[in-house]
């Protein structure tokens, strides 16, 4: 009864379980790829978002004290107006033209993954509008 029991006995063959093992071989040589440009970009944005969250801080620090020339802000005088930042060594530049504050970002990773370090470039990369831009 034992052998016929056991002669029965249905399962996989080798050829099977390695035809099963190459494709998900093959799915995990496609996924492991796309999983880390996702997160190369993810570090990426929030690396842009920094810079933006930096430069409302700016907008703030120039409300608040009343600036109305040209000058250069750091984590010195920014610092306040954040809660956090991962890069301390960042320039901030604000520039007058006509009464209106244009402002920028140096010396922060996100100044080199957008086109420049621009308030314009740093939204524009993120997919948002800045909001001295209008829409037609």
């Amino acid at each position: 009864m034992l052998k016929r029991w056991m002669k029965n006995q249905k399962g996989f063959t080798l050829v099977e379980l390695l035809a099963v093992i190459v494709i998900l071989g093959i799915i995990a040589a496609i996924a492991i790829p796309a999983i880390g440009h996702i997160i190369n970009k993810t570090d990426d944005k929030a690396k842009v978002s920094e810079a933006v969250q930096i430069i409302d801080a700016a907008k703030l620090y120039v409300a608040s004290e009343g600036i109305d020339s040209d000058t250069e802000l750091t984590d010195t005088q920014l610092g306040d107006y954040l809660d956090s930042v991962k890069n301390k060594n960042y320039k901030v530049t604000v520039t007058f033209t006509n009464g209106h504050a244009s402002y920028s970002i140096s010396d922060h990773p996100a100044a080199s993954i957008a086109k420049s370090g621009l308030e314009s470039d740093l939204l524009e990369y993120l997919g948002k509008k800045s909001s001295n831009q209008t829409s037609n």
